[in-house]
């Protein structure tokens, strides 16, 4: 990609962006994207595994659901309990995706995290990954060991989604009662009419073309409800506390801000932050500058919506 195409570019991701091929028609070939994203991910052990009991579990569903559940190794008593929801476009990745990030979590923060393997589309478009993020929030509340009164959720993209899905869900059927939700890039409005939806048709990682087929796969054809797009609902009174992160060069960006603006509206504390110069996906160049100010940031938020200290 021409990173002069994008003059707020934040200067450290200039290299990366240059190096980018065009990926508008990425999800027009499911195996194969899934395929590029596995090799991607890194060999071997993350940092961090060393100090945590990892074990792949089922949460009971129709059907049981796979998840990845992540405790301090030597902890005692009730720790907090942290639902982490994988991106992908609700096409693509999977827990073992998203393995550092739910790793760095569960230790800097000293909590128990499930990390959901939900369904995808198209072979399971939308309610299945909602229902299956809900399971495995029933499942996390219903571990030994964890604190029901600080439960949090945590996505980011698709994820972001889905977490601020699961909070709706949650508080619609009654519980899990979750105290709070982060929704990173988050993929919340089916309708693309925001100026960054429509303005930022070819941008890096994701464009406003990859959003409309993404949304092609995971709805199949049904009308979206809030629990597929949480931009529709109607009513976010009595949502847990948020923090809704948003890039500049995103299509993603406006139907962030927005759902923040909503929620505080709606009576709901919500911090929100705009990150100037990131694209979505900007973690994928960890050495930015950038990028460490996004995962210094989040582990504060957390760490303070759940009374921890955060482990060096």
């Amino acid at each position: 990609m021409d990173p002069a195409a994008f003059p707020n570019l934040d200067p450290e991701l200039v290299e990366f962006v240059a190096s980018l091929p065009d990926m508008g028609n990425a999800l027009d070939d499911i195996p194969g994207a899934r395929r590029m994203l596995a090799s991607m991910m890194p060999a071997g052990p993350v940092p961090g595994e060393e100090d945590l009991d990892i074990t792949d579990e089922t949460a009971p569903g129709d059907p049981d659901v796979a998840v990845r559940v992540y405790r301090p190794r030597g902890s005692t008593g009730e720790l907090p309990g942290l639902l982490y929801i994988h991106g992908g476009g609700f096409c693509i990745g999977d827990a073992a995706s998203e393995q550092r990030g739910a790793v760095s979590l569960a230790r800097r923060l000293g909590v128990v995290v499930v990390n959901v393997d939900y369904r995808l589309a198209p072979e399971d478009p939308h309610p299945a990954a909602i229902e299956d993020c809900y399971a495995a929030l029933q499942y996390l509340a219903g571990l030994d060991g964890v604190d029901t009164s600080r439960l949090v959720v945590h996505g980011n993209s698709a994820g972001g989604g889905l977490a601020a899905a699961t909070a709706l869900m949650a508080r619609d059927r009654g519980g899990p009662a979750l105290c709070f939700q982060s929704l990173g890039i988050p993929v919340l409005d089916d309708r693309l009419g925001t100026p960054s939806m429509t303005t930022f048709v070819d941008t890096p990682l994701w464009s406003r073309k990859q959003a409309a087929k993404s949304w092609e796969l995971y709805l199949a054809g049904v009308p979206a409800d809030q629990y597929a797009a949480p931009a529709r609902a109607t009513d976010l009174t009595g949502l847990p506390p948020a923090y809704v992160l948003t890039c500049e060069l995103d299509p993603l960006r406006d139907e962030g801000l927005t759902y923040a603006m909503r929620l505080l509206a709606a009576g709901v504390s919500t911090e929100v932050h705009n990150l100037p110069g990131a694209f979505h996906g900007t973690s994928i160049v960890p050495s930015s500058a950038v990028a460490k100010r996004m995962d210094a940031e989040l582990l504060v938020v957390l760490a303070r919506a759940l009374g921890v200290t955060i482990a060096r």
